[in-house]
């Protein structure tokens, strides 16, 4: 290694004919990696690779052990690889042996350890108690408004002001004849958050309103899956009852709600409450019989009180969003060790983004229990693929603008390191979205690689809490269930404090181990999963929810 305290490159795999630069590094650096000196021919930037060898013009490039793409032009030993020299590879998967051998980590230390949970009549456990108000058809979403401006406030679940003092400053300048320039210049005074009013239902975490502009005028089969997903909320653990307002004659109609929530719970006995408008006539008895009924449902919501719960009642979606060059090296594959701990515990995870899987697939096919499982993996991505292809935006076109900046030149390099938050345990199942989690173990769940999207579907499959990693900032979260932002670098962690909640940048430092900092977190994911900790998107109302249309997102 270069002769410096801190490691300043580093090589993931040992097949890997690139080196990660973990710090900034200018032309003509001396680099020594066992056998091999050279000087650097490019200034490299952190988090982007440089070349091992001289490549020639097809020459393959290889990281954390599979192909990732081909040398488009020559690249001199020691040069940076970049957009220009460089173009996507992934090598082809077929159905190959099983290969579900891996090492179990030890979990003596959570053996016996509990969250504070919301026990459901069918055997899950909820991190949160919501109620939902959703539509079923983009029409319903005004008076879903009228419903959300009537009852947050009064019932004690409106946020605390926001900006509005701040505004009264700007009218205020404006009003005393201050210039434009004065108004940029100025120094507004942020109003210290205030509490909300006492909340009427205490052990009810909230009301939560999702419109959508979905439900009639797409294809049969969005308005479908729709229905399924839904219905994955509904029947969520972090939900303690819903109401519905439907118009009667879009195509997501209620029978197919309810055939939904028969398939994830056949013994469902959740409050639920389902509202025609059609039928009833008036918006305005619509909007009485939603309120009171949705009252009823709170007294009983209200009743529902926290209760020990063993680790495995913990379904843990797991994503990345703003993704850069160190995400496959810190964030990402904290959340695999932790993924392998919860595993081993009997836990649930999902890992999601098929797009970003690209590259890695025969390997997580090679981990599914049995070829049933492994062929429907292969035959979504084979389809997926091939869908993103006839619209002429393939896997290859995933990475985007701030992945490239940040190191993501293919999106080969992406998956590669995206695919570390599945840790090593065996596939227990493969989903299709917006398919139900129903077994224990890592689940796989198709879904597009879009944030909001995909982390819409996770949790509509039921995970309990969402662990998001990204190098880059995102504010993504979810109306039920818990997001916990990792960022993958300290200097992203202390430039967005107010959206990130925990730090691996540790580990590129060399100040933790990916096992302890995989300790740490787990730590605090039990917290969370309390109710003892409140992540930055829950704080900030980060309420996203997008569902898939399933044409093709990336």
């Amino acid at each position: 290694m270069v002769a410096k305290d801190k490691l300043t490159f580093l090589q993931i795999h040992p097949a890997d004919n690139v080196l990660v630069a973990l710090t900034d590094l200018p032309k003509g650096t001396p680099i020594q990696h066992g056998g091999t000196n050279l000087v650097l021919a490019d200034d490299v930037a952190g988090k982007h690779k440089f070349t091992l060898e001289a490549l020639q013009p097809g020459d393959e490039i290889h990281m954390y052990g599979v192909l990732v793409g081909k040398a488009s032009q020559y690249i001199p030993q020691g040069g940076a690889i970049t957009t220009e020299n460089i173009l996507h590879a992934a090598d082809g998967f077929k159905l190959g042996s099983r290969k579900t051998q891996w090492h179990r980590p030890d979990v003596s230390a959570y053996a016996e350890r509990t969250f504070m949970g919301y026990p459901r009549t069918d055997g899950s456990v909820g991190t949160a108690n919501y109620w939902l108000v959703i539509p079923l058809v983009f029409c319903e979403n005004r008076n879903i408004n009228v419903l959300k401006e009537a009852m947050l406030e009064k019932l004690g679940f409106a946020k605390p002001r926001g900006y509005e003092d701040e505004v009264d400053q700007l009218i205020e300048m404006l009003q005393t004849g201050k210039s434009v320039q004065e108004i940029l210049q100025a120094d507004l005074k942020m109003t210290p958050e205030g509490e909300s009013s006492r909340k009427v239902f205490a052990n009810v975490d909230g009301i939560k309103f999702l419109n959508h502009d979905m439900g009639c005028g797409g294809t049969r089969t969005d308005s479908d899956a729709l229905c399924g997903l839904l219905a994955g909320y509904i029947t969520h653990p972090n939900v303690a009852g819903a109401t519905v307002l439907s118009l009667g004659c879009q195509h997501a109609q209620a029978s197919i709600l309810q055939e939904e929530i028969k398939k994830r719970d056949p013994n469902f006995s959740k409050p639920l409450m389902i509202l025609e408008q059609q039928k009833l006539g008036t918006e305005s008895r619509l909007l009485h019989e939603a309120l009171k009924q949705t009252f009823a449902g709170l007294i009983e919501a209200n009743k529902q009180q926290r209760e020990p719960a063993p680790l495995n009642k913990l379904n843990i979606g797991l994503e990345c969003g703003g993704s850069d060059g160190f995400s496959g090296i810190s964030a990402n594959p904290v959340l695999g060790y932790l993924s392998d701990i919860l595993v081993t515990l009997g836990g649930s995870v999902v890992l999601a983004e098929f797009p970003e899987l690209c590259g890695v697939e025969q390997e997580l096919s090679d981990r599914c229990i049995d070829e049933p499982t492994a062929q429907k993996f292969m035959n979504l991505m084979t389809t997926y693929a091939a869908r993103a292809e006839a619209d002429g935006s393939g896997f290859y076109a995933n990475p985007s603008p701030g992945n490239i900046r940040d190191g993501l030149i293919t999106d080969a390099i992406k998956s590669a390191g995206a695919a570390k938050k599945g840790g090593t345990s065996p596939v227990a199942a493969v989903l299709d979205y917006p398919e139900k989690v129903t077994k224990p173990g890592l689940n796989l769940l198709c879904t597009p690689g879009s944030d909001v999207e995909s982390t819409t579907a996770v949790v509509g499959s039921g995970s309990n809490i969402v662990l998001f990693t990204t190098g880059l900032g995102t504010p993504t979260g979810n109306p039920i269930t818990p997001v916990v932002k990792l960022s993958t670098n300290t200097k992203l962690y202390n430039r967005m404090p107010d959206i990130i909640d925990f730090n691996c940048g540790t580990i590129i430092e060399g100040e933790e181990t990916i096992e302890q900092a995989t300790h740490r977190l787990l730590d605090y994911v039990v917290e969370v999963a309390s109710g003892n900790i409140k992540p930055k998107a829950v704080q900030l109302g980060q309420d996203d929810f997008i569902p898939w249309k399933r044409g093709v997102s990336l």
